[in-house]
């Protein structure tokens, strides 16, 4: 495929890649991620209080379908906010996601329980879930791509992989919380009220994200005209299709790790605090490891970098469940969290910046967008509820492994058709 040909009547945009640049994007992104995904967190109990008493593991199922729900409207967002920002600039759509995500956050504190408003309850929740997944949708494309374009010189992958890493941070203070409540509440007082704490806590935290967003410089300039490019509209919409495939390993081993707590809870009986451990484990592992793989790509390239975790992940996974289901315990508990949030860390932080590498800068937000919501709304979404109703139909605690197996081998082909970008001019 052909590289992107530049349009030199235009002077070159300088880097802007300030410490202030990258917390700017890092915190409203983290923020955005952490309120997301506490929904996944505290499934159990956001089940128990918005759907009548009766089979737990039916509400349990009834919420995930929920959670699916705000993933089926990223494409949207990734579509209208990414063109947005194409058309626009990255920073404003930057701070349009910011507003919507208080939307949705004001509405999952907030809304009354089954007890109080019957079926209206779950529809308001599908609600504030849909405004969710509309702006993260449009999130993730927008701040990747600031990343990507504001990035010194040979830094690309360390820059972009910031994306994963602070998710890593939102999965680590969304598992603290839950640690920390599950410890200081009773099972009762979680139940009831308790489970609204970190939405109440993110609502809190949002206003620094403005701040820190509404002095970002911009990346786009809106005032040049696209290049001509050598690459044909087919070859890009190929880009974008095996970038789909690209995201999906990474996505479903994502939300199989952020399932651990739920998991050990519901399938492995362990206690509550034990449980959310995990995803504090998770959340670090994350952190750590997105940034290393970054690194690396750096220096090494993008396609070893992913492809290795990956292959690693597959081989291991099924061996790591069947350890995990017959001797549960914190130890297990934690290595397995470790293991698979650490590789598929270190797989993703890289991974990310690929499709952006490869698109022109007047469809790069959209583009990858789109690429990145399709592949999770799909996979990631319905990870949750089908790995547990995986374990219930199977009867086998180690199921998740299989899927785990399966959509890594989707990725990896998808990583050997794609070109090697490290070095790649993207202005």
């Amino acid at each position: 495929m052909s590289a992107t040909t530049l349009d030199l009547s235009a002077p070159a945009q300088p880097r802007i890649a300030s410490a202030r640049v990258v917390a700017a994007t890092v915190a409203g992104n983290a923020i955005e991620f952490y309120d997301f995904l506490c929904f996944g967190f505290f499934a159990v109990y956001i089940a128990g209080a918005f759907f009548p008493p009766g089979d737990d593991f039916a509400n349990l199922l009834k919420t995930l379908a929920i959670f699916w729900s705000g993933f089926l409207f990223r494409p949207l967002g990734g579509v209208v906010i990414g063109a947005f920002a194409d058309r626009v600039g990255r920073r404003p759509a930057m701070m349009l996601t910011i507003a919507l995500i208080t939307v949705g956050t004001l509405g999952l504190a907030a809304v009354p329980s089954y007890a109080t408003i019957g079926v209206a309850a779950p529809i308001l929740l599908v609600t504030c879930r849909i405004v969710q997944g509309f702006a993260l949708g449009g999130e993730v494309g927008p701040a990747s791509v600031f990343l990507a374009e504001a990035a010194p010189r040979g830094q690309r992958g360390l820059y972009v992989s910031w994306q994963i890493a602070s998710q890593g941070l939102a999965v680590m203070a969304g598992g603290f919380l839950g640690t920390l409540l599950s410890y200081l509440l009773t099972k009762q007082q979680l139940a009831d009220w308790g489970w609204r704490v970190p939405f109440l806590i993110c609502l809190a935290l949002i206003p620094l994200a403005f701040y820190l967003r509404s002095d970002m410089p911009e990346t786009l300039d809106i005032h040049r005209k696209p290049a001509r490019e050598a690459a044909s509209r087919f070859e890009h919409i190929g880009y974008i299709g095996l970038g789909v495939l690209l995201i999906i390993g990474g996505t479903v081993s994502t939300y199989v790790g952020n399932y651990m707590s739920t998991y050990a809870i519901m399938t492995l009986k362990l206690p509550a605090t034990l449980s959310l451990s995990a995803t504090l484990v998770s959340g670090a592992s994350t952190f750590v490891f997105a940034l290393l793989g970054g690194w690396l790509g750096d220096r090494f390239g993008r396609k070893v970098v992913v492809l290795v975790p990956r292959i690693a992940l597959a081989v291991l996974i099924w061996p790591l469940f069947l350890w995990l289901s017959a001797a549960p315990s914190p130890l297990t508990l934690w290595l397995s969290a470790i293991t698979v949030s650490g590789l598929t860390a270190l797989s993703a932080g890289i991974g990310l910046v690929i499709i952006p590498e490869l698109l022109p800068k007047h469809i790069r937000a959209t583009g990858f967008a789109v690429s990145y919501a399709i592949g999770v709304s799909i996979f990631g979404g319905s990870t949750q509820f089908l790995i547990a109703w995986l374990i219930d139909f199977t009867k086998n605690p180690v199921a998740p492994a299989f899927y785990v197996i399966l959509t890594s081998l989707i990725t990896i082909g998808a990583m050997l058709a794609l070109p090697e970008t490290r070095g790649r001019e993207i202005d």
